[in-house]
């Protein structure tokens, strides 16, 4: 069956479905039209206008990024608008957005995996993808913020002739193993998960360079009864060891803060608020890239409004556990009697300038907007789920630019009050980010299988294993 038949499928069309009566599989296809169909977007579709256009504005973003850090080499992090008392802001903003998006990727391959759920199939590789660019994201901001960059390996626990060690009381080189083991557990994740498409490319290709690249990647796969049984048991090794980190990574980021003694940081709700958060940011990301795709791919029947209704129901879940973690904030800085935790709380919601401006937008963005997804009707419309995850995202990089600037612009000491404005160059350095994130997507959408090949098959009717139909 070829793509003349899949665009032509209705989302509300009766297919097959599982005993839930949600749509695990793509309606219409047999085992080798999985194959051919998702192949074919790697190995035959032909390169448009407008991925060519989009990649030329990401890479436009990429080279502004260039600029900034340049910039910032030769003057130092005095180009952005952080100073005494706020010597944190964009950098370490963006730096928790970006892992708190990658949260979601973990989450849906990993721990949905543990779980048996197939819903999980046919969005995984785009979460698993977007967890690992966005690690990558993250990363280059603390190493900004260092200062002299050049020296980030002092961070690590190396042998050296003055026999000087990390700091491993400080919450900030937690980070630097926390994210570390992050981006290595999701990367041998990800690419042992398509090992088995890679060969599928390899095999497939007309390409003497594909055939070389591809069967290199695929590092020797022959689809043997012997090489499956290692597979699964080293894929179900790497979702155990992955899954932990759903928790783990984000409770230790949520350290940095919470093992503080500045007001409104030091507070044991933080790690459980970080996750929640974080998964909330990454569901959202993962519907604004799945809701292109199935269109652009005519991807309608492997990605269907099933698994986009399921997903719309874990934002509005972990929006309200997000919530709730707001709301205990505030009780808690009223109910422990603290003056300078309650001055710091009432300065968020009526401070002058940006600060209430940005309080109130997030509380909109992450506890009003997510309320429409009550209503399945809403939940099934993409338009919708676009403009709610777009706000999300929004709401959410605005809470952490909220919880940093706001506490450090008012300490203990009135004296040391001051006031956070950003520059030019945090702006260009964030969005630069950005366009590493979407140029490092679109090469995957257009190199890599975007949809495991092998698990859709393993959901036909009549397939007894991932390995049949190849």
């Amino acid at each position: 069956m070829g793509a003349s038949a899949t665009e032509t499928v209705k989302d509300d069309m009766p297919g097959q479905r599982g005993s839930d009566g949600m749509q695990y599989v793509p309606m219409g296809h047999d085992l080798t039209s999985v194959t051919e169909k998702i192949s074919g977007l790697v190995l035959t579709r032909p390169i448009g206008l407008g991925w060519l256009g989009f990649f030329g504005v990401s890479n436009g973003l990429v080279l502004v990024l260039f600029i900034a850090v340049a910039y910032l080499l030769v003057v130092g992090v005095g180009i952005w608008g952080i100073q005494i008392p706020t010597a944190w802001g964009f950098a370490i903003t963006d730096f928790v957005w970006w892992i708190g998006i990658g949260h979601a990727g973990t989450l849906i391959s990993a721990f949905l995996l543990l779980m048996h759920q197939k819903w999980r199939t046919s969005i995984n590789r785009i979460a698993e993808a977007m967890t690992i660019f966005a690690v990558m994201c993250a990363g280059l901001f603390p190493l900004l913020h260092l200062g002299r960059p050049w020296f980030f390996y002092w961070l690590l626990p190396y042998p050296n002739t003055m026999a000087l060690w990390p700091q491993f009381r400080s919450a900030l080189i937690w980070d630097v193993f926390a994210v570390a083991t992050y981006f290595t557990v999701s990367l041998l994740f990800w690419y042992m998960g398509m090992i088995p498409d890679l060969a599928t490319l390899r095999d497939r290709t007309a390409s003497r360079v594909g055939r070389i690249i591809y069967g290199m990647l695929a590092l020797g796969w022959r689809n043997s009864a012997r090489h499956w049984h290692r597979f699964e048991m080293a894929y179900l090794l790497l979702g155990g060891l992955a899954t932990p980190l759903v928790v783990s990574v984000h409770s230790v980021v949520s350290s940095d803060f919470a093992m503080s003694v500045v007001p409104a940081w030091h507070e044991t709700v933080f790690p459980p608020y970080f996750v929640a958060g974080a998964i909330f940011s990454g569901f959202a990301m993962v519907l604004l890239l799945c809701i292109p795709i199935r269109h652009v791919y005519h991807l309608k029947d492997f990605i269907t409004i099933d698994h986009l209704d399921v997903m719309a129901k874990l934002v509005l879940a972990t929006s309200l556990l997000t919530s709730y973690g707001y709301l205990s904030e505030q009780s808690l800085s009223w109910y422990a009697g603290d003056n300078v935790e309650w001055y710091t709380y009432f300065f968020r919601i009526t401070g002058f300038g940006q600060y209430a401006i940005i309080t109130w937008t997030l509380f909109f963005c992450n506890t009003i907007v997510p309320q429409v997804l009550w209503f399945r009707s809403l939940r099934r419309k993409e338009w919708v789920l676009v403009i709610v995850s777009l706000l999300v995202l929004v709401g959410m990089w605005l809470e952490r630019y909220m919880i940093i600037t706001t506490s450090l612009s008012r300490d203990y000491l009135p004296s040391s009050w001051g006031f956070f404005k950003p520059t030019i160059w945090d702006l260009a350095t964030y969005f630069g980010s950005v366009g590493v994130f979407l140029v490092a997507f679109l090469l995957f959408a257009r190199f890599a299988p975007i949809l495991s090949m092998s698990e859709t098959r393993a959901l036909l009717p009549g397939a007894h294993g991932p390995e049949v139909g190849r």
